[in-house]
Protein backbone atom coordinates (compact mmCIF):
# COMPACT_ATOMS: atom_id res chain seq x y z
CA UNK A 1 0.00 0.00 0.00
CA UNK A 2 1.28 3.34 -0.75
CA UNK A 3 0.58 6.53 0.69
CA UNK A 4 -0.55 8.55 -2.55
CA UNK A 5 -4.01 5.81 -1.91
CA UNK A 6 -4.36 6.93 1.34
CA UNK A 7 -3.95 10.39 1.39
CA UNK A 8 -6.60 13.17 2.36
CA UNK A 9 -7.15 15.34 -0.29
CA UNK A 10 -9.71 17.42 0.83
CA UNK A 11 -8.13 19.56 3.38
CA UNK A 12 -8.11 23.21 4.20
CA UNK A 13 -4.84 25.81 3.21
CA UNK A 14 -4.21 29.01 3.98
CA UNK A 15 -1.35 31.16 2.59
CA UNK A 16 1.21 33.31 4.56
CA UNK A 17 -0.82 36.51 3.97
CA UNK A 18 -4.17 34.88 5.31
CA UNK A 19 -5.28 36.81 8.50
CA UNK A 20 -5.49 35.08 11.56
CA UNK A 21 -8.72 36.05 11.81
CA UNK A 22 -9.55 34.14 8.57
CA UNK A 23 -7.59 31.14 9.96
CA UNK A 24 -9.40 31.27 12.82
CA UNK A 25 -13.01 31.18 11.45
CA UNK A 26 -11.89 28.66 8.57
CA UNK A 27 -10.57 26.03 11.73
CA UNK A 28 -14.41 26.91 13.73
CA UNK A 29 -16.34 26.03 10.42
CA UNK A 30 -14.94 23.03 9.10
CA UNK A 31 -14.15 21.71 12.77
CA UNK A 32 -10.27 21.54 11.44
CA UNK A 33 -7.03 21.24 13.99
CA UNK A 34 -4.63 22.20 11.80
CA UNK A 35 -4.82 24.46 8.51
CA UNK A 36 -1.42 23.43 5.84
CA UNK A 37 0.07 27.11 4.23
CA UNK A 38 0.56 26.94 1.18
CA UNK A 39 2.59 29.72 -1.34
CA UNK A 40 1.10 31.12 -4.67
CA UNK A 41 2.32 28.70 -6.64
CA UNK A 42 1.02 25.25 -4.20
CA UNK A 43 4.40 25.10 -2.78
CA UNK A 44 4.09 23.61 0.83
CA UNK A 45 5.82 26.10 3.07
CA UNK A 46 4.59 25.32 6.78
CA UNK A 47 1.43 24.79 8.93
CA UNK A 48 -0.58 26.50 11.46
CA UNK A 49 -2.50 24.45 14.18
CA UNK A 50 -5.14 25.18 15.97
CA UNK A 51 -3.36 25.73 19.30
CA UNK A 52 -1.17 28.30 18.19
CA UNK A 53 -4.03 30.12 16.72
CA UNK A 54 -5.84 30.30 19.84
CA UNK A 55 -2.49 31.23 21.18
CA UNK A 56 -2.31 34.14 19.33
CA UNK A 57 -5.82 35.64 20.61
CA UNK A 58 -4.77 37.07 23.53
CA UNK A 59 -2.35 39.20 22.21
CA UNK A 60 -5.22 39.77 19.95
CA UNK A 61 -6.92 41.30 22.39
CA UNK A 62 -4.04 43.35 24.47
CA UNK A 63 -3.88 44.97 21.04
CA UNK A 64 -6.98 45.95 20.45
CA UNK A 65 -6.51 48.10 23.78
CA UNK A 66 -3.68 49.50 22.76
CA UNK A 67 -4.03 49.53 18.98
CA UNK A 68 -8.07 49.87 17.74
CA UNK A 69 -9.83 46.44 16.47
CA UNK A 70 -9.17 46.96 13.04
CA UNK A 71 -5.49 48.00 12.66
CA UNK A 72 -4.59 44.87 14.54
CA UNK A 73 -6.23 42.01 12.88
CA UNK A 74 -5.51 43.62 9.82
CA UNK A 75 -2.45 43.21 10.42
CA UNK A 76 -1.86 39.55 11.95
CA UNK A 77 -1.28 37.11 9.28
CA UNK A 78 -0.40 33.43 8.94
CA UNK A 79 3.02 34.78 8.48
CA UNK A 80 3.21 35.72 11.70
CA UNK A 81 2.99 32.50 13.54
CA UNK A 82 3.11 29.67 11.14
CA UNK A 83 5.44 26.52 11.49
CA UNK A 84 8.37 25.53 9.00
CA UNK A 85 9.15 22.33 10.11
CA UNK A 86 6.52 20.11 9.15
CA UNK A 87 7.39 16.62 7.85
CA UNK A 88 6.84 15.84 4.11
CA UNK A 89 6.69 12.24 2.49
CA UNK A 90 5.55 11.24 -0.76
CA UNK A 91 2.60 10.10 -2.84
CA UNK A 92 4.80 6.69 -3.39
CA UNK A 93 6.43 5.55 0.02
CA UNK A 94 4.99 2.92 1.86
CA UNK A 95 2.35 3.53 4.07
CA UNK A 96 4.21 1.68 6.91
CA UNK A 97 7.07 4.44 6.37
CA UNK A 98 4.43 7.09 7.23
CA UNK A 99 3.31 5.11 9.93
CA UNK A 100 7.35 4.84 11.15
CA UNK A 101 7.48 7.97 10.97
CA UNK A 102 4.39 9.66 12.67
CA UNK A 103 4.82 7.34 15.42
CA UNK A 104 8.74 7.83 15.69
CA UNK A 105 8.36 11.71 15.89
CA UNK A 106 4.89 11.57 17.72
CA UNK A 107 3.33 13.17 14.74
CA UNK A 108 -0.09 14.00 13.94
CA UNK A 109 0.54 13.69 10.33
CA UNK A 110 2.45 14.30 7.56
CA UNK A 111 1.94 15.98 4.05
CA UNK A 112 2.48 14.26 1.13
CA UNK A 113 4.57 16.52 -1.88
CA UNK A 114 5.40 15.53 -5.27
CA UNK A 115 9.17 16.23 -6.35
CA UNK A 116 8.46 19.58 -7.05
CA UNK A 117 7.37 20.60 -3.27
CA UNK A 118 3.75 21.20 -4.22
CA UNK A 119 1.38 19.64 -1.62
CA UNK A 120 -1.03 17.04 -2.80
CA UNK A 121 -2.38 15.56 -0.15
CA UNK A 122 -2.17 14.82 3.45
CA UNK A 123 -2.27 11.57 5.56
CA UNK A 124 -2.90 11.58 9.78
CA UNK A 125 -3.38 8.90 12.35
CA UNK A 126 -7.18 7.96 11.33
CA UNK A 127 -5.77 7.38 7.59
CA UNK A 128 -3.26 5.01 9.62
CA UNK A 129 -5.87 3.30 11.55
CA UNK A 130 -8.02 3.18 8.70
CA UNK A 131 -5.14 1.05 6.65
CA UNK A 132 -5.07 -1.14 10.00
CA UNK A 133 -8.68 -2.18 9.35
CA UNK A 134 -8.70 -3.00 6.11
CA UNK A 135 -5.37 -5.34 6.00
CA UNK A 136 -6.81 -6.90 8.98
CA UNK A 137 -10.42 -7.42 7.08
CA UNK A 138 -12.05 -6.45 9.52
CA UNK A 139 -14.75 -4.85 7.41
CA UNK A 140 -15.12 -8.03 5.00
CA UNK A 141 -16.67 -10.75 7.72
CA UNK A 142 -15.53 -14.22 7.66
CA UNK A 143 -13.81 -15.27 11.12
CA UNK A 144 -10.51 -15.00 12.72
CA UNK A 145 -8.41 -17.81 13.58
CA UNK A 146 -5.15 -16.52 15.47
CA UNK A 147 -2.16 -19.32 15.54
CA UNK A 148 0.88 -19.21 17.99
CA UNK A 149 3.90 -20.69 16.20
CA UNK A 150 7.70 -21.08 15.95
CA UNK A 151 9.36 -18.44 14.09
CA UNK A 152 10.35 -19.96 10.93
CA UNK A 153 10.81 -20.09 7.34
CA UNK A 154 6.97 -21.55 5.66
CA UNK A 155 5.11 -21.91 8.48
CA UNK A 156 2.58 -19.26 7.18
CA UNK A 157 2.92 -20.92 3.56
CA UNK A 158 1.83 -24.28 5.19
CA UNK A 159 -1.51 -22.95 7.24
CA UNK A 160 -2.68 -21.25 3.91
CA UNK A 161 -2.41 -24.54 2.24
CA UNK A 162 -4.54 -26.43 5.29
CA UNK A 163 -7.25 -23.60 4.38
CA UNK A 164 -6.51 -23.61 0.52
CA UNK A 165 -6.98 -27.56 0.92
CA UNK A 166 -10.10 -26.69 2.04
CA UNK A 167 -11.36 -24.78 -0.98
CA UNK A 168 -11.23 -21.44 1.39
CA UNK A 169 -9.98 -18.39 0.96
CA UNK A 170 -8.37 -16.38 3.21
CA UNK A 171 -9.64 -12.62 3.54
CA UNK A 172 -6.75 -11.24 4.87
CA UNK A 173 -3.27 -12.75 7.62
CA UNK A 174 -0.78 -10.89 9.44
CA UNK A 175 2.29 -11.66 11.27
CA UNK A 176 3.23 -10.09 14.77
CA UNK A 177 6.00 -11.07 17.14
CA UNK A 178 5.42 -12.47 20.79
CA UNK A 179 8.90 -13.15 22.25
CA UNK A 180 10.64 -15.51 20.09
CA UNK A 181 7.57 -17.18 18.31
CA UNK A 182 5.09 -15.88 16.19
CA UNK A 183 1.01 -14.98 15.98
CA UNK A 184 -0.39 -15.36 12.55
CA UNK A 185 -3.81 -13.92 12.28
CA UNK A 186 -6.04 -15.23 9.65
CA UNK A 187 -9.45 -13.95 8.44
CA UNK A 188 -11.17 -16.93 6.29
CA UNK A 189 -14.06 -16.81 4.14
CA UNK A 190 -16.41 -18.97 6.20
CA UNK A 191 -19.10 -18.19 9.13
CA UNK A 192 -17.89 -21.89 10.61
CA UNK A 193 -14.39 -21.58 11.84
CA UNK A 194 -14.70 -24.93 13.49
CA UNK A 195 -13.98 -26.72 10.37
CA UNK A 196 -10.46 -24.64 10.16
CA UNK A 197 -9.64 -25.16 13.61
CA UNK A 198 -9.85 -28.70 13.21
CA UNK A 199 -7.87 -28.69 10.14
CA UNK A 200 -5.03 -26.68 11.38
CA UNK A 201 -5.22 -28.98 14.57
CA UNK A 202 -4.61 -32.04 12.80
CA UNK A 203 -1.65 -30.55 11.24
CA UNK A 204 0.03 -29.79 14.65
CA UNK A 205 -0.83 -25.91 14.81
CA UNK A 206 -1.24 -24.35 18.02
CA UNK A 207 -4.86 -22.04 17.97
CA UNK A 208 -5.29 -19.53 20.79
CA UNK A 209 -7.77 -17.15 22.07
CA UNK A 210 -7.96 -13.95 23.87
CA UNK A 211 -8.24 -15.87 27.02
CA UNK A 212 -5.02 -17.99 26.21
CA UNK A 213 -3.39 -14.11 27.14
CA UNK A 214 -5.15 -13.31 30.51
CA UNK A 215 -1.88 -13.21 31.80
CA UNK A 216 -0.46 -10.77 30.39
CA UNK A 217 -3.04 -8.05 30.70
CA UNK A 218 -4.02 -8.90 34.50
Amino acid sequence: MFVGFKMLQDFATVTPQTLVKDAQKKLEEDKLWMLLVVDEAGELVGYVPKEDIAGALPGVVKAMERLGETVFLDKLTIEDILRRDIRKISPEAEVEAAADMMHEMNLAGLAVVDGAGVILGYVNRDAMLDVLVEEMGFREGGCRITVDVEDKTGVLYEAAGVIANMKLSIISSSTFFKGERRLIVLRVATEDAAPVETALRERGFKLVEPQDFQGNWN
